[in-house]
């Protein structure tokens, strides 16, 4: 079997690449860390892991939607088959860039929420933990979503539009989420649900990008 190799990017701030490559690593993934001034795609999964990428400056991933990184991943898919996961900061940065559509605001309340949330993805019901205080899901009109799949909420913590907790661009593999896969994939508490996450984006890029079963 080929092993995959995937990139986390680290900008100033990122707080979750330690957990995300252990992860990755323990689903078969050769994974490295690389700077947000790289410009070379060469991975088959590129991560923006969560945190606060320049501290949140003016807003959350209004700076880093400038790096190298991220204006290299406009162009990435276009030149190869890469799939491209955003989770927290990294969702906030992919919608910042346009990479995903909509954007993510405040949350209803104001306040910072951490807990434990219900989600719903391809009809599969699990739960992840979300430490956020920009998490709100909007987007102008929402058919602009019809041909992507949804991560939804099953009780909206921070008053996202119709529930949205992530999104799956299925055409070009991207998806960014909220909700932390990475928190709740090697503990010793079961069962570990990210795995629905991260297993999901591995069988994809084995099947639509090698052919493997």
């Amino acid at each position: 079997m080929k092993k995959l190799t995937a990139n986390i990017v680290k900008f100033p701030g990122t707080n979750c690449e330690n957990e995300t490559l252990e992860s990755l690593e323990y689903l078969g993934f050769d994974v490295s860390f690389i700077s947000h001034n790289e410009t070379m795609i060469n991975s088959d999964l590129i991560v923006l892991a969560g945190g606060f990428s320049y501290g949140d400056y003016v807003s959350c991933g209004r700076i880093a939607k400038y790096s190298p990184v991220v204006l290299s991943l406009k162009n990435a898919t276009l030149e190869r088959k890469v799939f491209i996961l955003g989770i927290c900061n990294g969702f906030q940065i992919l919608t910042e860039a346009n990479i995903l559509p909509g954007a993510i605001l405040e949350n209803i309340g104001g306040k910072f929420i951490c807990d434990n949330v219900e989600l719903n993805f391809l009809n599969r019901s699990f739960s992840l933990p979300i430490a956020h205080h920009q998490g709100r899901y909007y987007i102008d009109d929402i058919e602009k979503l019809n041909d992507f799949e949804i991560i939804k909420y099953k009780n909206n913590p921070n008053g996202s539009l119709a529930n949205i907790a992530g999104l799956y661009d299925k055409k070009r593999y991207i998806m960014g989420l909220m909700p932390h896969p990475e928190r709740n994939m090697i503990t010793p508490f079961k069962p570990e649900n990210g795995k629905i996450i991260f297993e999901f984006i591995k069988k994809t890029i084995e099947k639509d990008f090698y052919g493997l079963v």
